[in-house]
């Protein structure tokens, strides 16, 4: 097959952030694992990316033990691992070698943050020559504060703040983003379905 299923940081570092209790898709291992079960029915490859911030003592810094799949994920042998430490998948990883080496031209991308690492990784393949899509449901995010709000304040005030983006705002900022220009935009149904 010329596809590949990319899995963007649906790791245990994002449990551990004071905004998961907010997030767009709490059912996000359920969702990856039907897009993989998907793909792995059609013999298309799976790659698992993991977000990672050597030294930075967050909890992306590998030493603290959180930079690893969600409880519920499974890779297969063969199904490669990598570690990125940019926003998209590409930049600092051997992904697109990979992909073209293996002669993978279209990709669907699932994951965590809509906005921030899927979207980034979307609009990087669509730029690399790739057909992507965006398995929209299958990803999360949660809500993003106003920039000018205090960094000091708990999550739960800053969600209340009117200048937050809410999350089916920051979803749909993405799907306008993204659609007719670097990604079909699907639902996991759409995605398995055909």
């Amino acid at each position: 097959m010329n596809r590949a299923l990319v899995v963007i940081d649906v790791q245990e570092s994002f449990r551990r952030l004071p905004d998961w209790e907010f997030v767009s898709q709490p059912a996000i291992v359920t969702q990856v694992n039907r897009l993989v079960a998907g793909a792995r029915a059609q013999d298309e490859l799976v790659v698992w990316v993991l977000g990672s911030r050597p030294g930075s003592g967050t909890v992306f810094d590998p030493a603290r033990g959180h930079v690893r799949l969600m409880e519920g994920l499974d890779p297969r042998a063969g199904e490669p691992v990598i570690t990125k430490t940019a926003h998209n998948a590409f930049t600092t990883t051997n992904l697109h070698q990979m992909l073209t080496a293996r002669g993978i031209r279209e990709l669907t991308v699932c994951g965590i943050r809509t906005e921030q690492c899927c979207e980034t990784t979307a609009r990087i393949a669509s730029d690399l020559g790739f057909d992507v899509v965006f398995a929209v449901d299958a990803t999360a995010t949660t809500p993003i504060p106003h920039r000018d709000a205090s960094a000091d304040l708990p999550f739960a005030e800053l969600v209340a703040d009117p200048r937050t983006l809410g999350v089916a705002d920051v979803i749909a900022r993405t799907e306008y983003a993204l659609a007719g220009r670097f990604a079909a935009v699907r639902t996991v149904d759409q995605v398995i379905g055909g």
